[in-house]
């Protein structure tokens, strides 16, 4: 039989329409991959593609698109399996052993070969990424997702050489020329033939019918891309109704005013241990032991106008060290590593911040993130480059709560901000010299503390600096420290403190500047005062101990501001930990919803 030439090679049109919807899903799995990569720790070099990668809504469309993936490879599975196609992918003895055979025998192996990595790796990677989108994430499975990722990437490349080498560029532009799926062979009967070749030997041949029936018997066969198509439409039903029942709720149940918990940070209260609790994994942080990963483990209760909530993670130190100050021989230093780009991630005290939304998708945190250097329109990028918190509608908030061990810890209280629209920004942000914030904002009135040095451009951090108070009592101050350990992954000990009141402090002049001696260190935080106005909503007392944290916190129900979001059924938490690190959390994909008795 003659060999059909290369220039009418051909590819059904099933083929060609899966082989399309996957590369168009790849493209935005890696792109959107790409953009969440870019927020990890130490990954900022991939802003150098940010012009071709999605800002908003990454999170939500490398979601979409896992899931296309999946109906696309549950779609495929069938048409191959009901079109008889399966020889096309078979990797057999006899296609191993063409890896040793000629060129076309060996890139014919070779194509198949790279079938089956790219099979598994994306095998591997759905499923890593299913396991870290249900709460089981860990710096682990984020790894395995990420050089899957890039092994994804590298694949096209070789795919094209091995068609090439296959059959040239005949063979690659098959896939833009369809044609009708020709019919299985019938599956080869041996008793079958050999009764056809006896039968043959003794009579001629029967004439072919010439009515257009078939000797075997009418076969009526559905169309295998129709097949496909529906049987990949069911597996996206039963994904979507899988994930709207299995998302994490947490109860906040009702109690007695008399049974409600005091704050003093101790879990051992007794209306805890009758409080339901859930337990949320986050990842892609920085510290936390190299890991970047801990467990927070969340309770509730309320009594009809408080709410309390219990927060307990994983945390190996009690980071307290913000900001401090080293007196030197030309003066004083800020110690600091990251600081000036809004990124300290050395010497910054341990925090936790929750965030409630009413918006009712599923990753409602997606809503107020945007990543790349330069994420909002018309506005300045974040100094670190690492995108921006705003909301993309006007008048919507989401209400931020945020405990830092040093700064609001000692006044039992969270500082309380919130998420909107972006900023207009002032001449200062726009040039460079002070951080953008976005959309993220603290709530209307005063905190209660504030730093020991005055705010200067970005490039003036590493000169000598000028305390605004200085200790009265230096001797003292340095006990109030506890021991001294400037390796910034080593805790304090339980009764250390590392900020000043100003009751123990004073202005900064030359002739107290005198009486303290080099290599002094200083608390970076003044506590002065008390949170005001609607900033001081949010009651919070932690303590620390065995490696874990425990954070009682306290709000009212009902919200009092248009920046504060009441507590309630069907609205969503995210939660979130920071260990000695700036803006370097943890992160969790699904969100929490409330559910309030």
């Amino acid at each position: 039989m003659r060999r059909r030439p290369f220039r009418s090679r051909k590819t059904d049109y099933g083929t060609i329409a899966l082989h399309w919807l996957l590369v168009a899903a790849l493209v935005v799995a890696l792109a959107t991959g790409l953009s969440i990569g870019s927020e990890a720790p130490d990954r900022t070099w991939i802003n150098v593609l940010s012009r071709m990668l999605p800002n908003a809504a990454a999170w939500t469309a490398h979601l979409q698109s896992a899931v296309a993936l999946i109906a696309v490879a549950v779609a495929y599975a069938v048409y191959v399996l009901l079109g008889g196609l399966g020889r096309r992918i078979r990797l057999d003895r006899i296609r191993l052993l063409g890896l040793l055979g000629r060129s076309q025998a060996r890139w014919g192996a070779i194509n198949i070969v790279l079938y089956w990595m790219f099979f598994l790796t994306m095998l591997a990677e759905l499923i890593t990424g299913g396991l870290i989108y249900f709460g089981y994430g860990s710096s682990l499975l984020l790894n395995l997702h990420w050089i899957g990722m890039w092994a994804l990437l590298g694949y096209p490349a070789l795919h094209v050489l091995a068609h090439w080498r296959l059959g040239g560029a005949p063979q690659l532009l098959r896939v833009f020329r369809p044609a009708p799926l020709q019919p299985p062979p019938p599956p080869v009967d041996l008793l079958e033939l050999v009764a056809r070749l006896a039968e043959s030997t003794r009579q001629p041949p029967a004439a072919a019918p010439t009515d257009g029936s078939h000797t075997g018997g009418t076969v009526l066969q559905a169309n295998p891309l129709v097949v496909a198509t529906a049987a990949a439409l069911v597996s996206v039903t039963v994904l979507i109704t899988v994930d709207r029942e299995v998302i994490d709720t947490l109860h906040i149940r009702l109690i007695g005013e008399a049974d409600a918990p005091v704050l003093d940070g101790d879990s051992s209260d007794p209306v805890w241990r009758s409080a339901t609790p859930i337990s949320v994994a986050t990842e892609g942080g920085g510290n936390f032991d190299g890991k970047g990963e801990t467990t927070i483990e969340i309770r509730a209760v309320h009594d009809g106008e408080w709410a309390y909530f219990l927060f307990v993670w994983g945390d190996p130190t009690r980071s307290l060290k913000q900001l401090p100050l080293i007196k030197g021989t030309d003066g004083w230093r800020l110690l600091h590593h990251g600081y000036e780009r809004g990124d300290e991630h050395a010497y910054n005290e341990d925090k936790f911040s929750a965030l409630l939304t009413k918006s009712d998708f599923i990753l409602a945190g997606d809503r107020t993130f945007h990543a790349g250097p330069a994420p909002a329109a018309g506005k300045p990028g974040s100094l670190h480059g690492r995108g921006l918190h705003y909301s993309n509608v006007d008048g919507v908030f989401a209400d931020v709560w945020q405990w830092k061990a040093t700064s609001s810890g000692p006044s039992g209280r969270c500082d309380d901000g919130y998420f909107g629209p972006p900023a207009e920004p002032t001449q200062a942000q726009l040039a460079g010299k002070t951080p953008y914030r976005g959309g993220f904002a603290p709530n209307p009135g005063t905190a209660g503390y504030l730093d020991n040095f005055e705010r200067r451009a970005p490039d003036e951090y590493d000169a000598p600096i000028i305390p605004r108070r200085l200790p009265k009592d230096f001797a003292a101050t340095m006990r109030a420290l506890g021991r001294i350990d400037l390796d910034p992954n080593h805790g304090e000990s339980d009764s250390a403190r590392w900020s000043m009141t100003e009751l123990e402090s004073a202005p900064y002049s030359r002739e107290l500047d005198a009486l303290i001696p080099e290599r002094t260190i200083i608390p970076g935080v003044i506590i002065a005062g008390e949170n005001s106005e609607d900033r001081d909503s949010v009651r919070c007392v932690a303590r620390w101990q065995a490696g874990r944290w425990a954070l009682e916190v306290a709000r009212r129900l009902y919200a009092k501001g248009k920046y504060q979001v009441s507590i309630g059924t069907g609205v969503f938490m995210r939660v979130v930990a920071f260990d000695h690190s700036q803006i370097r959390h943890t992160r969790h994909v699904r969100p929490i919803r409330l559910e309030v008795e």
